[in-house]
Formats: C-alpha cells, structure tokens, sequence
C-alpha cells in the first residue's frame, strides 16, 4: 500500500557530500587553512595575555590539536579506496 518515496534526482546521500568533500582541493584548503590560522591565533595569544600555568599549557595544547587537525584536513592521508572490484 504504502511504498518509501523515491529521492529528486540531484538529491544524493550523505556518502555523495563527503567524496564531494575530500575531491575538492580549494575545499580542503580553505578549511584546513582556517584551521591553522586559528591555531596560529590561539597559539599567539597565550604570549600576549598574562596566563600562566595550566591554563597557558591547555591553550598551547588546544592549539596544537588544531594546527593538526588542519594539516590533516588538507593532506587527506587516508588512501581512496577503489569502488571497482576485480
């Protein structure tokens, strides 16, 4: 009686965005980029406000991981996997 509804046509799943996502290079570097700069801001001002102990050390590690995390963005270490099987 009741079936599921087909999707549009120019409708594609979640998967489609993220291979979308890790195709586009301009992507990957605007993100990543706004990332580390981030990093970058977070890193310098721990230098600039007069903090000291763990909150300086929690911020410098904060921005370490976002440093990181947009290094990873834009170099995509992970290999593509191929779709086709043999």
């Amino acid at each position: 009686m009741s079936t599921a509804p087909e999707a549009p046509a120019g409708v594609t799943s979640a998967g489609g965005a993220s291979e979308r996502f890790q195709s586009c290079w301009s992507c990957r570097l605007l993100s990543g980029g706004g990332l580390f700069l981030s990093a970058a801001y977070v890193f310098s001002a721990t230098r600039r406000l007069p903090i000291g102990g763990v909150a300086s050390i929690g911020m410098k590690t904060f921005a370490a991981f976002l440093a990181s995390l947009g290094v990873v963005i834009i170099v995509d270490p992970v290999p593509k996997k191929d779709l086709k099987s043999d």
